[in-house]
């Protein structure tokens, strides 16, 4: 779980340092946003080709030489003098973290017990809120004291201690082939059920890398004298996704499904965005809390319901699909809204994701109805 705490540490890391950055390598609003959407792109396609791989492949293997290869990324990242440098290797960063992300989904999905991938696969979309929060918080924090480059060296420092206890880590294997014929990428997608699932997902996080990716610029409009440690801790309300994410199980079995939790999630999401409209940074602060917790929900129980969905032998391809959607709304999400920010002003910005949610509303009434309720409450002892 520290694995992925980190990597996505690493993903959202230089999110609260874009003003900062923009002003050091003097470029645009949306060239320093560019630093998300580069990453996105390569985050978008890459699992597509590592879900093939991890049929084939260890996913501990896979977590091991990645975590080395993002720790070296980072540690060029503070070094570099260059912007287009940097857009390089964030680049780099975005073909190593889906490597990280789809093994370990890959790796949890695999040792859980029969019929724990739904909890265990809650636990992992918590650890990913933390790694969003901690990210954002301590790359802020220390930028504020010591300087935006101390934030990367930490970063890398911290990677290769978790590379040194991804050796011990336990040993998983590709399932054995079912005897059926395998199914492609295109089988899956023509499958109803997934493709409605990841368009759900693509649409959902477009609406969330865009508040995510803006909201610095937003505060800054409200507060000039923002520094990088108080744009961090605008992303506190990350932490509401924990107890949402942990609690997505429990609501499916409450409600019936996953279609009315994702329902629920949705409808909750919209409500934040009209808070976030508010031009006070206390609700805008607020509002983000909620924001997070009707997201995460609906990101935890559309994992578990497409690893249910799979089967066993499927999980790579199925979870690769998951991630590429999810960060396909990624890209669009972290550069495209801010056109509409620029000549819509933040009013405009946010009407137009809301019109985005109700899309994803209108995909999500179309899942299935009722699918495997029985979400036990235990599942293997590594998932702890």
């Amino acid at each position: 779980m520290l694995t992925t705490v980190l990597t996505i540490s690493a993903l959202y890391a230089p999110q609260p340092l874009l003003p900062v950055l923009q002003a050091a390598f003097g470029v645009s609003r949306e060239a320093a946003a560019a630093l998300t959407t580069v990453t996105f792109v390569p985050l978008a396609l890459a699992p597509l080709a590592y879900g093939l791989l991890l049929e084939r492949v260890p996913a501990a293997r896979v977590l091991q030489v990645a975590v080395l290869a993002l720790a070296a990324s980072e540690f060029a990242f503070a070094a570099a003098d260059d912007f287009a440098v940097l857009l390089v290797l964030r680049v780099v960063q975005g073909l190593l973290i889906p490597a990280l992300l789809t093994a370990a989904m890959t790796f949890l999905s695999r040792r859980a017990r029969t019929g724990g991938a739904p909890r265990a696969l809650a636990v992992y979309v918590a650890a990913t809120i933390v790694g969003g929060f901690l990210g954002r918080a301590v790359s802020g924090a220390l930028a504020a004291a010591w300087g935006w480059r101390v934030s990367f060296v930490v970063l890398g420092v911290s990677l290769l201690a978790v590379a040194v206890g991804l050796v011990r880590l336990p040993g998983d294997a590709p399932p054995p082939a079912s005897g059926r014929r395998t199914v492609g990428l295109g089988a899956l997608l023509r499958r109803a059920d997934l493709a409605r699932a990841y368009g759900l997902i693509f649409t959902v996080f477009l609406v969330f890398a865009a508040i995510m990716n803006f909201l610095p610029f937003r505060l800054t409009e409200l507060r000039p004298d923002a520094d990088p440690a108080r744009i961090g801790a605008m992303y506190a309300g990350y932490v509401m996704g924990v107890v949402s994410s942990l609690a997505a199980p429990a609501v499916v079995r409450r409600l019936g499904g996953e279609r009315p939790a994702i329902l629920l999630g949705l409808g909750v999401l919209v409500l934040a965005l009209a808070g976030l409209a508010a031009g006070s940074v206390p609700v805008l602060g607020a509002s983000m809390f909620v924001f997070c917790g009707a997201m995460f929900l609906v990101h935890a129980t559309a994992s578990g319901l497409v690893n249910r969905l799979a089967a066993v032998d499927e999980r790579g391809r199925a979870n690769g699909l998951y991630v590429a959607f999810y960060y396909g709304g990624g890209v669009v999400g972290s550069f495209a809204p801010g056109w509409v920010y620029r000549h819509g002003g933040w009013s405009g910005f946010l009407t137009a994701l809301a019109g985005v949610a109700v899309v994803a509303w209108l995909v999500a009434r179309r899942l299935p109805a009722r699918f495997d309720l029985a979400v036990p409450a235990e599942f293997g002892d590594h998932v702890r």
